[in-house]
């Protein structure tokens, strides 16, 4: 697992509960290792938006990681974009979404790296791909 570098970002990790903690670790591990092959994407940053680990590429859109009110833990994405909408298209029914910003887990071993990669990959090129 790669150190956080950023002190905040560490803490809002620490500060967050057991298992939510061990899936919002998998899912930046996702992140990271996604972006890693994704050139477009780098530099990535791991940064602290509203308090919550977040995830900005030069040209992507940003990826944040929290526990939602409803319980478990959630990959957010900015809920104007298409990327929700997109991935539901592609795998319908294999989520719980939340409206047009969030993916929601109950266990880490929902995190599936082809499928959440997918989305992953989609957000951190966001701007990088043509619209349409």
């Amino acid at each position: 697992m790669t150190e956080i570098d950023n002190p905040d970002v560490a803490q809002a990790f620490a500060d967050t509960p057991g298992d939510a903690r061990v899936g919002l670790m998998r899912l930046r591990a996702l992140i990271l290792d996604t972006a890693a092959d994704l050139p477009s994407a780098q530099p990535l940053r791991e940064e602290l938006r509203w308090g919550q680990p977040a995830y900005l590429a030069p040209k992507g859109s940003t990826l944040r990681l929290g526990v939602p009110k409803s319980g478990g833990f959630a990959l957010f994405v900015h809920c104007r974009s298409r990327l929700i909408p997109e991935f539901t298209q592609i795998f319908p029914e294999q989520d719980r979404i939340e409206g047009t910003r969030a993916v929601l887990f109950d266990d880490p071993s929902q995190i599936d790296a082809a499928r959440h990669g997918w989305l992953v990959a989609r957000a951190l090129t966001y701007h990088h791909r043509p619209s349409g």
